[in-house]
């Protein structure tokens, strides 16, 4: 067996040549990471395809059959209250104004929701944030040779 370097398992290996191993095996994970990624997300964007293509054939069915509700509204209402049928039909349509009206009452209400939440600028924001943060990360720098041993000793010891 050997290691992913090529040397043999169990030889005494250079800390030069652990980093580089190390440093190989974080570039083939991330590498690795990246590609995973990549696949869940085209997954995921196929589904949401045919999540979207699925709900644009029921709205369609939806909408041609709403003349044969319309239809039968009018007819019922005839059969209920033995009115004229044009009065039966007038007041079919106006059902279906207001079943309408009150669909983009709450449409209204949930794109004013919408343009308050600002999510996507929120996350932006954060995401440039945290770069920030980053870029002005710094590893933790050694400590100072100390000259004088004595003072080392001592500094150790209290």
């Amino acid at each position: 067996m050997s290691a992913p370097d090529g040397s043999p398992v169990g030889a005494e290996r250079s800390i030069g040549q652990l980093v580089a191993s190390a440093t190989t095996e974080m570039s083939a994970l991330v590498h690795d990471e990246i590609a995973l990624a990549k696949a869940q997300l085209k997954r995921d964007v196929k589904r949401g395809a045919v999540s979207g293509g699925a709900f644009a054939v029921a709205g369609t069915v939806l909408i041609f059959s709403l003349p044969m509700l319309s239809f039968a509204l009018a007819y019922g209402i005839r059969t209920w209250t033995h009115w004229n049928l044009a009065i039966c039909f007038v007041l079919s349509f106006a059902a279906n104004v207001l079943v309408a009206g009150v669909l983009a009452l709450i449409g209204v209400v949930f794109a004013k929701k919408a343009k308050k939440g600002k999510g996507p600028q929120k996350v932006a924001a954060s995401v440039k944030e945290t770069a920030g943060v980053l870029q002005n990360a710094k590893p933790h720098p050694r400590p100072a040779p100390v000259e004088d041993s004595l003072e080392a000793v001592a500094r150790s010891s209290s």
